[in-house]
């Protein structure tokens, strides 16, 4: 099955694209670009899911043909996923929530003493696992070579023991990409390991935990176009296998006596309680369809990508949000602030009135973002498999003319956030 750069579908509506009401009383075709916030079903996912749906029954606790069946289906999936990253043979994969799930198991199984190196632009799910350890929290210099240097120089000043490098991939606030193996090289040098949050890079770039020579990498299936509440940490055992459970509950034992518990030693170890069998699926289907296409996504993001900088550097008072001096490689993600514009409110007057999603705020990367604004918030746009030309060209044209014009309704924040007021726009059936 291939995978068609056109937008695809959601979980809710039945057809391809969904239109969204303004406050205008039309409707219009929903123009996402917050992709980097959570991505839509991909249309082989949902057709897989139902397909699956009826065969869904308990993981490793039935004897039931049903259960047979989940089963193969929950752990076939490990292989799906060891594959998509090209994790090592003995690397283990653990299912897991989300990044922010999967970082803190990670967390949870250093061992004593170890100490964390990190820069201190990282998004939250990476930045605050750590705070009871021994962190070295860096300054993200102004160039990827500076980075690198950086990195040598705080894993040379730890104390002897395990090291532990934890880098994301690409940046959720500005979509560049970091040196991922340049870093990893020098963890090298100083007998570090490496986690790779690849939350924001795995919908976009392939990613191969041999070349790069990371230890761990995590990932999230909501923003791989699987938005079913499955992730993943994939990487070396021995740490996950000599830690404390991460949940103390069934499939996690190997035996429970009145007195003892004999845990499990294997991923099961990590994973107690009946699993997300059907997210982990999604996660799987989706790592498949990505796995086979990535000349193509990588071409269409490109594409978009570049036609959204066009627009972007001739609309006056726009700042784009920049970690880095040096124009290196980056997925399709741009923050930037408009001077004299509140972003929240920029952000709904796109929605209520261009049906257009974008996010505002500080991106769960509070340092990052207000260090790039000078403390204030700021508007992000981010691109994937659902995005068009077109939603590219309605965004340039609503962000010009609001920009020169303003508003045509009133807003206001009762609560604290921007919104239409009135606001008249009907919500979806389901939820009337």
């Amino acid at each position: 099955m291939t995978l068609a750069l056109e937008p695809v579908q959601t979980s809710v509506p039945t057809t391809l694209n969904t239109r969204v009401p303004l406050v205008t009383g039309e409707t219009v075709e929903y123009a996402n670009l917050d992709h980097a916030a959570s991505a839509p079903c991909l249309g082989a996912v949902r057709a897989a899911v139902d397909e699956f749906l009826p065969w869904y029954a308990s993981v490793h606790r039935g004897a039931g043909f049903a259960s047979q069946v989940s089963t193969k289906v929950y752990e076939r999936t490990r292989d799906v996923v060891r594959r998509f990253v090209d994790a090592r043979p003995a690397d283990t994969v653990i299912f897991t929530r989300n990044t922010t799930d999967a970082l803190n198991l990670l967390a949870r199984s250093v061992p004593r003493h170890t100490s964390v190196v990190l820069f201190d632009t990282e998004h939250h799910a990476a930045l605050l696992p750590w705070r009871g350890a021994n962190v070295r929290r860096i300054e993200t210099p102004r160039n990827r070579l500076a980075a690198v240097s950086a990195v040598d120089s705080a894993l040379a000043d730890c104390p002897p023991g395990p090291r532990l490098v934890v880098l994301t991939g690409a940046s959720n606030v500005t979509g560049e990409l970091l040196p991922v193996a340049e870093i990893a090289a020098v963890a090298r040098e100083h007998g570090a390991r490496i986690a790779l949050d690849a939350a924001q890079l795995a919908p976009h770039r392939a990613i191969s935990l041999r070349q790069l020579d990371v230890d761990y990498v995590v990932l999230s299936g909501h923003k791989l176009y699987a938005p079913f509440g499955a992730g993943a940490l994939i990487g070396r055992s021995d740490w996950l296998r000599a830690a404390p459970p991460y949940l103390a509950g069934g499939g996690a034992t190997k035996l429970v006596t009145a007195h003892d518990v004999v845990w499990n030693a294997g991923p099961e170890r990590h994973e107690a309680g009946s699993p997300n069998t059907v997210g982990v699926y999604a996660l799987g289907v989706a790592c498949e369809q990505l796995a086979g296409n990535w000349d193509a996504v990588v071409a269409h993001e490109h594409e978009l990508l570049a036609q959204l900088r066009r627009g972007l550097a001739d609309i006056p008072g726009l700042s784009e949000l920049r970690l880095f001096d040096d124009d290196g490689d980056r997925v399709g993600t741009i923050s930037f602030t408009v001077e004299g514009r509140e972003p929240g409110w920029v952000a709904a007057v796109l929605s209520a009135e261009y049906g257009i999603g974008v996010r505002d705020g500080a991106f769960c990367a509070h340092i990052a973002t207000f260090r790039l604004t000078s403390g204030t918030q700021a508007l992000r746009v981010s691109l994937g498999l659902g995005t068009t030309a077109e939603h590219i060209d309605r965004f340039l044209l609503a962000l010009r003319q609001i920009v020169a014009d303003g508003a045509r309704w009133t807003y206001a924040k009762p609560d604290g956030s921007w919104a239409p007021a009135p606001d008249p726009r009907p919500l979806p059936e389901f939820l009337a």
